[in-house]
């Protein structure tokens, strides 16, 4: 699967209230998301061919929208059911859905007043963004230069497409380095997040994170922290600097793609793949499939 090109393949997807052909939908070239990066998507999961947490993520797909002011031509009940629809129509059991929204090529200017928001739904099989192996035995992340803007700066509480651009550019210089990842410090110098997964740091059996304020909550961080909260672990959110690394002994990080994994390196310094990083990764695989079994 990883040679075939994502422009060409077989199944729908759902683009502008309709099942398309996949090879048919074909948005135009000057759109105005393509060149001013005004678009805005989620990234879901489905497990047992239910998608997890659908409603939150399209609550957050509205709200990014309606944050980068493109008004969504559809209903948070449509955008639900079309994201069921487009599971179905590729028969995912396992897989990724992708929702993105985008201003159209109605206009071509920095200012885009009249162009149309444009909303398609694709999905594909993904069993896994890590293979398990790298997930019991942890990833390696590197400390990257770019750095997560202010929210005076940019829109970082929504999921933007302008603001991944930085964590292309880092995650390429990381894995050009032989890491897998790579972690984001924020505009104070703090510790902020991986490319598109937020990140714990265990000490003493507490576990610490930063406090997402210049970068998304995540969805599944939310989730983690309630999981993390039933087992009675002390949670402390507040900011993390650098030059604390060397006081921790676990680190994970969570997101919808890399669902909880361990993080066994973060540049020369090695970490283990502990208890609570275990037991939070069992409990999330639990909860992701027992949600899908009693739907």
């Amino acid at each position: 699967m990883a040679s075939e090109s994502f422009d060409d393949r077989d199944g729908f997807i759902w683009y502008n209230g309709k099942m398309e052909p996949w090879n048919d939908v074909r948005p135009h070239v000057l759109s105005h998301g393509l060149h001013y990066a005004s678009s805005v998507f989620e990234g879901e999961r489905a497990y047992e061919g239910e998608i997890f947490k659908l409603r939150e993520h399209t609550e957050r797909l509205f709200l990014s929208a309606h944050t980068l002011g493109m008004e969504m031509p559809y209903t948070i009940e449509e955008i639900d059911q079309a994201c069921i629809e487009t599971m179905k129509a590729n028969n995912i059991v396992n897989g990724y859905i992708r929702p993105v929204a985008w201003r159209g090529s109605e206009m071509m200017a920095i200012s885009a007043q009249q162009t149309q928001t444009h909303v398609a739904i694709a999905a594909w099989p993904w069993p896994a963004y890590f293979t398990p192996e790298a997930r019991l035995q942890g990833i390696s992340i590197k400390i990257t230069d770019w750095r997560r803007p202010a929210p005076e700066s940019a829109p970082v509480f929504a999921k933007a497409a302008g603001l991944y651009m930085i964590c292309t550019m880092s995650k390429h210089a990381a894995e050009a380095e032989g890491f897998q990842d790579a972690l984001m410090l924020d505009y104070r110098g703090q510790i902020a997040e991986c490319t598109g997964a937020n990140i714990f740091f265990t000490k003493d059996g507490v576990i610490h994170t930063p406090k997402p304020d210049c970068f998304l909550d995540g969805i599944t961080r939310q989730t983690v922290l309630e999981l993390a909260r039933k087992r009675g672990y002390e949670i402390i959110e507040r900011a993390i600097m650098p030059e604390e690394l060397p006081e921790f002994e676990e680190v994970f990080i969570t997101g919808t793609a890399v669902e909880v994994t361990p993080i066994s390196k973060i540049d020369d310094r090695a970490f283990i793949v502990g208890d609570i990083t275990k037991n939070l990764m069992n409990d999330y695989d639990s909860v992701v499939r027992r949600t899908a079994a009693a739907a």
